[in-house]
């Protein structure tokens, strides 16, 4: 009985990699911990990302610089963190040049990391949207050489233009989660979205005149009344998001995606002519995200991951040729999130 189990396992665990047709010679890059939000350097050689490993003397979330090169060949590898190891980092960037990283941080509001959100009694998940975050610039010896935000509330989410000429990133210094853009300085700050929700999680498109982003729209007037509540506690309850189009300016907003539950971290492909995103929709459980991919229009779904219970935060090389995101794949039982990079295979 036991081999014939073992048998119908590896014959399941064979079907699903086999469904993965976009991905070729996945490789792990990280080994124990949380690690998530990697994004590639312009060069198409290092990876940010965002690691919290108790392994390393970590209490929260800071920030690393992965050489993508000694991560796959050494899996004892350690990449160097180029944070400050005070409050809590997320959302770093590669600016242009490869020698400077942008990355949120509340080590000016306290050096201590912040509380994780109390768990509610009807057990609902929730993001904190700690205040004293705000974007900064570090060379990668870790040396901060420039604050970027200074405005009262949430400033974090940055992300960088392909062109290497603007910045987006979200903010409530109007009171809601919105999106702006600015000059790789910080200067001339615009403002992107208005509509009541969460707008976060930004990328431009490869021509940089477009912004995929995650979305939540209270209606009901129970929902937003819950929506304002939580945000003034600085809290979002993340569970309810759908996949937005704009241009940079904020005309032509779209709503690409209409599956109900989390689909956020969005992407473009490297043609621009599909997005890549994580979702929960098909999901009885509702912890249980795959990729996916859709037309700008909506149109044409299809499931990139079929492996663990976890694939989310999916980012393309600028040259187009690889794949990065994070997965529960191969963590052995524990609750382990690792980097994973792939061939990208149309």
């Amino acid at each position: 009985m036991k081999n014939i189990i073992f048998s119908f396992l590896l014959f399941l665990s064979i079907a699903a990699f086999a469904q993965e047709k976009h991905l070729k010679n996945i490789s792990q890059l990280t080994y124990g911990g949380d690690n998530a939000e990697a994004y590639f350097s312009f060069d198409n050689k290092n990876l940010t990302f965002q690691g919290n490993n108790a392994a390393w003397g970590l209490k929260c979330d800071q920030i690393f610089n992965l050489d993508i090169a000694a991560a796959s060949a050494d899996t004892t590898y350690r990449p160097p963190m180029i944070s400050t190891g005070l409050g809590r980092t997320t959302c770093s960037y590669f600016m242009p040049g490869n020698k400077q990283i942008l990355y949120a941080s509340t080590h000016l509001g306290d050096k201590e990391c912040p509380p994780n959100p109390e768990p509610r009694a009807d057990h609902k998940y929730l993001w904190a949207v700690y205040p004293d975050f705000d974007i900064f610039v570090a060379d990668l010896k870790g040396n901060i050489l420039k604050q970027l935000t200074n405005q009262p509330g949430y400033d974090a989410e940055a992300t960088v233009s392909p062109d290497g000429k603007k910045i987006v990133f979200t903010s409530t210094r109007n009171g809601d989660l919105d999106l702006y853009t600015c000059d790789l300085d910080g200067g001339n700050v615009m403002q992107v979205t208005s509509q009541l929700g969460y707008d976060g999680g930004a990328f431009f498109s490869p021509d940089s005149k477009k912004l995929v982003f995650r979305a939540s729209r209270p209606t009901t007037p129970e929902d937003v009344k819950e929506y304002k509540e939580l945000l003034a506690q600085g809290l979002v309850m993340p569970t309810n998001m759908e996949i937005c189009v704009c241009n940079v300016d904020g005309s032509d907003f779209k709503q690409v995606t209409h599956l109900g539950k989390a689909n956020w971290a969005p992407f473009f492909t490297p043609s621009g002519e599909k997005i890549i995103f994580s979702s929960n929709h098909q999901s009885a459980k509702g912890y249980d995200f795959h990729l996916f991919m859709v037309n700008p229009d909506g149109s044409g779904l299809e499931q990139v991951t079929s492996v663990s219970y976890f694939n989310a935060f999916p980012m393309f090389s600028p040259d187009g040729k690889k794949l990065v995101w994070s997965s529960n794949r191969n963590n052995h039982g524990t609750h382990d999130t690792n980097l994973f990079i792939a061939d990208w295979v149309e």
